[in-house]
């Protein structure tokens, strides 16, 4: 990765951009495909450009990357029939697991190794592969499905075992996924079931927005963690981009449930939220150091590494805060007049909307969005991303944590100081009590939790867009979509519930959603349809009431010891 990022900046053009991870993905799907070079034409692009020199530096360096230790193998076997036939001779019977995500080359390789390069009387390729074609979620990055579905025209006359029998899920949720997946046409008939019975129906649930969404499913984990015992570590939320996360991340912190984020990193640390947070806790407190050092140069303000650093000794060696070191005129004799200029900017930027902030009556949320708008922070986020949906989805997250300031703002009177502490505490008690275990409610993509299990699962933004994504129309793709969900529906064990808004916050705006149409390929003998606000709304019956309250005793007995 290190060298494709030299290499774009070394070949792009002032006004061109390539992100190096979509570079690397390129390159790795074009030497799968088989590609050991790019066409002139190709070299126009900066793509193929990239491609070209990436090549020609691991050439000089004499190095090969993952994807040419295939692309070698194969080329080897392929030209050379004695070191074919020894390799072949070597290895009698092969393995393959997970089969569905091999790709062209992977499955040439596999080929060649177990078929001699001249006919033997008598050979007979010994090769088992382990797989599902309805698992087969990868094409993205050049997985091929045919691969296993016409496994029979690479190895004529196979022995198929079909293992049917799930020992994870009950028979409602197998069900579910049975009806959906025989939706694609092209695939290998099977259809699981289990001993372990029926199990509750699946429940679709509409919700009249993501808001809504976050908070029925924290509440309803709080409620079931008490009235049915179980633990946080039983719950797991799937959902299809990571932008997902940042409202179901607020509300579990809202209620002190722990959480851990797999697949993806959380809102929280994202690089945008950090700074915001930063700027505020410097204007709260400006001896806050670390806050400090995080934001006097973001954006850049003529303030050199060089200088924070001799402002952070200096700060060391007389005990003071950095803010007051930047200040002290025996610290400012050492610097130029340029430097002094630049801090004074800052500091006094800093004493302003200090001052702003600790007028009486002032809106604190309005201070914060005034600081920000001065800076120029969300210009230099801008410039500073890779392409435009990094930029959108970076300037995404601050709206969003604005909002989360406001919703405080709402119901607290304890303005800027009393939203950062309980952010504070929230984030301790994560660090010192789960992280380090990994404990509490799984955040997971989807595609990261194939092979995965849980007792209860909320698979959300089940929408058109999202769930078949926009893009798989256009690329002919809807069928690996539908293996997705049929892989999400999978992980569930024993209760499952899948989501769905009427309208969804995207780039800071309520947009308007539909159902996905993966929704009306359900069993309706095995879902339950149900609604949100409906569900949020109708009195609790004195058995439930009853059930609840021993339950909650009994949670309390337990705690007691």
């Amino acid at each position: 990765m290190g060298l494709i990022k030299k290499i774009i900046t070394r070949t792009a053009a002032k006004d061109e951009k390539l992100d190096p991870n979509v570079a690397k993905n390129l390159i790795s799907k074009a030497k799968n495909n088989g590609w050991r070079e790019t066409s002139p034409g190709d070299e126009k692009s900066l793509a193929g450009a990239v491609f070209a020199r990436y090549q020609a530096e691991l050439k000089t360096l004499n190095a090969v990357d993952f994807d040419d230790l295939l692309l070698l193998a194969v080329k080897v076997l392929s030209e050379h029939a004695d070191v074919r036939d020894r390799w072949h001779r070597r290895f009698r019977y092969l393995m393959v697991d997970e089969f569905q995500d091999t790709n062209r080359l992977q499955l040439e390789l596999v080929t060649m190794l177990a078929k001699p390069s001249v006919d033997q009387p008598g050979h007979r390729p010994n090769v088992a592969v382990v797989g599902d074609d309805d698992q087969s979620i990868y094409g993205w990055r050049g997985a091929e499905v045919s691969n296993i579905l016409e496994f029979e025209a690479h190895f004529p006359d196979p022995v198929v075992v079909k293992l049917e029998q799930n020992y994870r899920s009950t028979n409602a949720i197998l069900n579910t996924a049975n009806h959906l997946i025989k939706n694609n046409p092209r695939r290998r008939p099977k259809k699981l079931w289990s001993s372990a019975g029926d199990g509750d129906k699946v429940r679709i649930v509409g919700m009249s927005d993501d808001r809504q969404e976050a908070e029925f499913i924290t509440n309803e984990i709080s409620q079931r963690a008490v009235t049915e015992g179980a633990s946080h570590e039983d719950f797991a939320i799937l959902f299809r981009m990571n932008a997902q996360s940042r409202l179901i991340e607020t509300n579990l912190r809202q209620l002190n449930i722990p959480y851990r984020i797999i697949g993806g990193k959380s809102f929280f640390d994202r690089r945008e939220v950090k700074d915001l947070l930063a700027y505020a806790n410097c204007l709260v407190n400006t001896e806050d150091d670390v806050s400090l050092l995080r934001i006097i140069n973001t954006p850049a303000r003529g303030i050199s590494s060089t200088t924070v650093e001799n402002a952070t000794e200096f700060s060391a060696r007389n005990k003071c805060s950095v803010f007051d070191a930047l200040r002290n005129e025996e610290f400012r004799s050492t610097l130029m007049k340029r430097t002094v200029e630049s801090i004074d900017r800052f500091t006094e930027l800093l004493d302003g909307f200090e001052t702003k902030l600790n007028t009486p009556l002032s809106d604190h949320a309005a201070v914060l969005r005034e600081l920000i708008k001065e800076t120029g922070y969300m210009e230099d986020l801008r410039r500073t991303c890779k392409t435009p949906e990094e930029a959108l989805s970076r300037e995404t997250n601050l709206v969003e944590m604005m909002k989360s300031f406001e919703v405080y703002q709402g119901r607290s009177t304890e303005g800027l100081r009393g939203f950062l502490d309980e952010m504070s505490l929230r984030q301790e008690r994560e660090d010192d009590d789960d992280d380090a275990k990994g404990s509490g409610v799984t955040l997971i993509t989807l595609h990261a939790a194939k092979g995965l299990e849980y007792p209860h699962v909320y698979l959300i933004g089940l929408e058109e867009g999202l769930i078949p994504h926009d893009r798989s129309k256009l690329e002919g793709t809807v069928d690996e979509e539908r293996r997705l969900l049929y892989v999400g529906i999978t992980r569930a064990r024993r209760t499952l519930a899948l989501t769905w808004c009427r309208n969804r916050i995207k780039y800071g705006s309520a947009m308007p959603c539909m159902a996905s149409s993966f929704i009306k390929e359900l069993p309706p003998e095995w879902i339950d349809h149900r609604n949100a606000t409906q569900i949020l709304s109708a009195p609790v019956s004195e058995a439930a009431a009853k059930s609840k309250f021993g339950a909650l005793r009994a949670a309390v007995e337990r705690a007691a010891g």
